[in-house]
């Protein structure tokens, strides 16, 4: 759940619970590989941590990581202190 939102607040989108995870992701996008830490996944996607702040929303990458292989659709990047967060919407598994 996002910071100071509660489960009525209109704000939140999330359809399906998320719960937290560990790991590296390999992420295979247009600048080719990159490597981050796994936040959290739900059945049909993933949050991961990384550096690289050049994920489009609706782009589609390969991926891979402990709990899933398979590509997804970036569907948003966040950007705070030096860290990048971007979710993930599953669109095929591996």
């Amino acid at each position: 759940m996002l910071h100071g939102t509660s489960p009525s607040d209109p704000r939140e989108q999330r359809r399906e619970p998320r719960r937290a995870a560990k790991g590296n992701v390999r992420v295979c996008g247009v600048r080719g590989e990159i490597e981050g830490q796994l936040v959290d996944v739900s059945a049909s996607g993933f949050r991961m941590a990384h550096a690289e702040s050049s994920f489009e929303p609706g782009q589609v990458v390969e991926f891979g990581h402990a709990e899933a292989t398979g590509k997804a659709r970036v569907i948003w990047n966040r950007i705070s202190a030096g860290r990048v967060e971007t979710g993930f919407f599953i669109v095929e598994r591996g």
